[in-house]
């Protein structure tokens, strides 16, 4: 079972505190760069002469996440020989990070809808459901949305293991991913619905700091959070870790159209500085009026993706704010071999280049984004071409990474033609 890495911490004795992983591993890590992955609170660190990993067989370093109450400072990576790591070296390399910026917390708990899309993957559900039902949030449902099973394994895991009246199991026959969220928005009682994926693990706060995120301002339609790998053991998963910047983020910002960030020439027209699929939330009667989610988009469709990202889109294009609130967390497991990071390329590469697409086709849309740029979709494609800049882990020149750029990249170019496709079988409204 997967477990989060804020459950209540346990003493080793007066000065030692443990501290659980972020996600449990099935398997021992099997590179050198290998991490271990938590988190630790920066308030709490005066209190303890040593920190003791959990479950640390096999690593050498540790990659932490430091936060200071309910906001986030960064990461830190140490050495931690044995899965012990001395406070002092804690202190040191938490003082180089930058300070702590108040993520606005509120008391508001609106009633939340949690929606989980899964498609036969039962074991990754449970460690994502576990933890969901754990959330410290007083007011709040899960569905499971069912989307095109081929066997009966979600049902029965559900059924069998999560007999909480908060849960309810639906199914969406037609394949796609934005089918299955528009069946969550369509059947949640929540005000507010918040997604996340079958391969993540929510943070017990979660829930707060979505509340939080729709309280720092009166028009916001969309709250995204951070989502940092929590299991590092392959250099595949170290590659997707450097790869997207949205597993970076810790400072709060408010997106709208009126106010375009300088620093973003291509605003609103952005890929990864506004979140991903694996952790937002969305003002439910606002989407349902903008006319939910594009079923043109999205894993099971011919394009692969990119549902989360019109969506983010299309709410700014709207008028309304969207909030990066890193401290509602989700823990995500990149996948961590060749095969399944060569299918997840070949997917986001077609997503973006069948998104292009679509924002090209539009008139409105096309002429805003050569506004912001006239580099604009040289700047959208290059993401598809090099790593983010920022990399937390060292990369070596690796061959099989290579290859996996060269497929993502090459992908864009049938986006177009997947994107039409998926327009010509009837899937997806032109907005």
């Amino acid at each position: 079972m997967n477990l989060p890495i804020s459950l209540p911490t346990q003493y080793f004795d007066a000065t030692d505190l443990e501290v659980a992983p972020a996600m449990d591993s099935n398997c021992p890590p099997d590179w050198a760069g290998a991490r271990w992955i938590g988190s630790i609170d920066a308030s709490s660190l005066t209190e303890h002469s040593r920190l003791k990993l959990l479950v640390f067989d096999g690593y050498e370093r540790a990659r932490l996440l430091v936060r200071e109450g309910t906001s986030v400072r960064g990461f830190i990576d140490v050495v931690a020989p044995g899965g012990l790591v001395d406070t002092s070296v804690l202190e040191a390399a938490v003082s180089a990070l930058p300070a702590a910026v108040s993520s606005a917390s509120s008391a508001s708990t609106p009633f939340i809808t949690v929606v989980v899309c899964t498609r036969d993957r039962a074991s990754h559900l449970r460690g994502s459901l576990a933890a969901i039902l754990r959330l410290d949030y007083p007011s709040f449902d899960v569905l499971v949305i069912d989307n095109a099973a081929k066997t009966t394994e979600t049902e029965d895991v559900v059924r069998a293991e999560f007999r909480d009246p908060r849960v309810r199991l639906i199914a969406e026959p037609v394949p796609g991913l934005s089918r299955a969220r528009n069946t969550g928005l369509r059947h949640a009682r929540g005000e507010i619905v918040a997604f996340t994926d079958d391969d993540t693990v929510v943070d017990p706060a979660w829930l707060r700091e979505i509340a939080a995120g729709f309280d720092r301002a009166s028009d916001v339609a969309c709250v995204t959070g951070l989502v940092p790998g929590g299991e590092l053991r392959s250099r595949f998963q170290g590659f997707f870790e450097d790869r997207v910047s949205w597993s970076r983020v810790v400072e709060p910002k408010i997106f709208t159209l009126a106010e375009p960030p300088a620093d973003l020439p291509t605003f609103p027209f952005c890929v990864g500085e506004f979140g991903t699929g694996a952790n937002f939330a969305l003002n439910r009667r606002i989407a349902l009026s903008m006319g939910a989610f594009d079923t043109a988009f999205g894993v099971g469709t011919r394009t692969g993706g990119a549902e989360d990202l019109d969506m983010f889109t299309r709410v700014i294009l709207d008028g309304y704010s969207l909030v990066v609130q890193p401290s509602a967390i989700v823990w995500h497991r990149h996948r961590d071999d060749l095969d399944t990071l060569r299918l997840q390329a070949r997917g986001y590469g077609t997503a973006l280049g069948a998104w292009i697409t679509k924002v090209l086709l539009n008139p409105r849309t096309a002429r805003l984004a050569l506004a912001r740029s006239p580099r604009a979709l040289r700047i959208l494609i290059g993401k598809a071409a090099r790593p983010s800049g920022s990399s937390v882990l060292p990369q070596e020149r690796d061959p099989q990474i290579a290859e996996v750029l060269r497929i993502e990249m090459a992908s864009v170019a049938r986006g177009p033609l997947k994107y039409f496709l998926q327009r010509l079988s009837g899937e997806g409204v032109i907005r």
